[in-house]
């Protein structure tokens, strides 16, 4: 097939977004790559399902979630870190796959993070209604390095704030493929996800997938 048909079956180039100091959105970055993605979340929740885990204030999380590579991020009664294991099986978390990592790694280098080593990924699953409110990452031992998070499925509207809850927030919608990072003068800015809207995507249907790498340990 001529190189000039071939170019129009290949995904568009990723449009940049900046958010702020240190923080952009990567629009369509990884649209290329979906199904690979979508394999290695299927492989990851076999060895650890998801789960909606409980906030140490006794709450259930309207989010579903699960965790691969040396560091999961979990929640209970006791509060808030990263583990080796999985609460729920007592095993290890299954191995970061390669996809996950080599993506992350070239994500955060286009958006000015070189070197970038992620060692843990949190899934999370939303489902309509459910939503992530405003917080900071701030369980990872060193904060020098910054947040990947990829979107896929349903779209949804990502709440971008400052370093105090009470800072003027933004709105950026967010669609399948879309990649945003985060680090450095941003690295703890306030964000969340506002309650998923009805609807019906045609690769997850009624779902979102968010992938976010970080270095935890």
């Amino acid at each position: 097939m001529p190189a000039d048909l071939l170019a129009g079956l290949e995904p568009p180039p990723p449009v940049r977004e900046e958010l702020g100091p240190g923080a952009v959105v990567l629009r369509g970055r990884v649209l290329g790559v979906v199904p690979a993605l979508l394999a290695a979340v299927e492989h990851v929740a076999e060895v650890a399902p998801f789960r909606h885990m409980v906030t140490p204030g006794g709450f259930e999380m309207s989010v579903a979630m699960t965790n691969c590579g040396p560091a999961g991020w979990v929640t209970d009664r006791a509060g808030y870190r990263y583990a080796a294991h999985d609460p729920m099986t007592g095993r290890p978390w299954p191995a970061m796959p390669d996809v996950l990592r080599d993506l992350a790694q070239a994500v955060a280098e286009e958006a000015g993070y070189p070197g970038f080593q992620p060692d843990a990924c949190l899934v999370n699953r939303y489902e309509p209604g459910a939503r992530l409110t405003l917080h900071q990452d701030r369980d990872e031992r060193d904060r020098g390095h910054p947040i990947v998070s990829v979107s896929l499925g349903l779209p949804a509207i990502f709440q971008f704030g400052g370093l105090k809850r009470t800072d003027p927030v933004r709105r950026i919608p967010l669609a399948h493929g879309d990649v945003v990072v985060w680090g450095g003068p941003s690295r703890l800015f306030h964000h969340g996800i506002l309650p998923l809207k009805e609807g019906t995507h045609p690769v997850l249907g009624a779902r979102r997938l968010n992938l976010t790498l970080r270095r935890a340990l």
